[in-house]
């Protein structure tokens, strides 16, 4: 199962590449079928598979990082502390935003493959949920979810579902509720290169959608799409060929 974006689905332009999901949420129509599966083995075991984000525009991501480029919304280090990333040159302020957040037209979530979870089922009334590496620790209240997706993944009863950053390679740091749609996902980095890229931008540009450290995201690109847009290679059994792709 593989399917070719054009450069305007790949980089969250446009979404006639996605099906409606309860929530509001969009997913291409095979990922979402596949999530739907998997939400009701895990309703089974005892979990409420929830969503957090799925599809997130190009024009969304342009809002949270051109926020974050500007100081005005946060950014935090590994350790949970604030950043100000003001205070920083504007190399060090780029690789601070991007060990969390994805510049526009990278993330995987403009693909229609990609989600954030957590246990519905769990999070008190009142909570406001962050999606932090301490929820999902060993431990953390999102612990017994994850802890159930790593046995699904490792006996390939996971609807296809698997961690794209199940662990940390030194650039975008771990995201233990991240999920992606293997079958398509993989399809769809392939198709992500640097002039897909540069197109997107400068044609996005042309129409006044300015982006912030533009200069140094250009200048710096062949390292962004080594060190945060590729993941390893080992974070499914189709990116490592131990299954055929259908």
């Amino acid at each position: 199962m593989s399917r070719e974006l054009d450069a305007s689905q790949l980089t969250g332009r446009v979404e006639t590449h996605l099906a409606s999901m309860p929530g509001g949420h969009r997913l291409q129509a095979a990922a979402a079928q596949a999530f739907i599966a998997l939400q009701e083995d895990a309703r089974a075991a005892g979990f409420e598979l929830a969503i957090a984000s799925s599809f997130r525009s190009y024009s969304r991501q342009l809002a949270i990082w051109n926020g974050k480029a500007s100081g005005q919304r946060r950014v935090h280090d590994d350790a949970g502390r604030d950043v100000d990333v003001t205070a920083l040159a504007p190399g060090d302020r780029l690789r601070a935003i991007l060990r969390y957040s994805a510049i526009p037209g990278t993330s995987r979530h403009h693909w229609g493959t990609d989600l954030d979870v957590y246990d519905a089922a769990v999070v008190p009334a009142g909570y406001q949920l962050e999606l932090s590496p301490q929820e999902v620790a060993p431990g953390g209240l999102f612990d017994p979810l994850h802890r159930w997706l790593d046995e699904r993944m490792a006996r390939g009863e996971s609807r296809d579902f698997y961690r794209p950053y199940f662990k940390d390679t030194g650039g975008t740091a771990p995201e233990r509720w991240h999920l992606s749609y293997a079958p398509l996902a993989v399809s769809c980095a392939r198709q992500l290169t640097a002039q897909v890229l540069l197109a997107c931008w400068e044609e996005c540009a042309a129409s006044g959608e300015t982006l912030q450290l533009a200069e140094e995201i250009r200048a710096a690109l062949p390292q962004v799409m080594t060190q945060y847009l590729a993941v390893a290679p080992q974070w499914c059994p189709l990116a490592t060929g131990s299954r055929a792709e259908a």
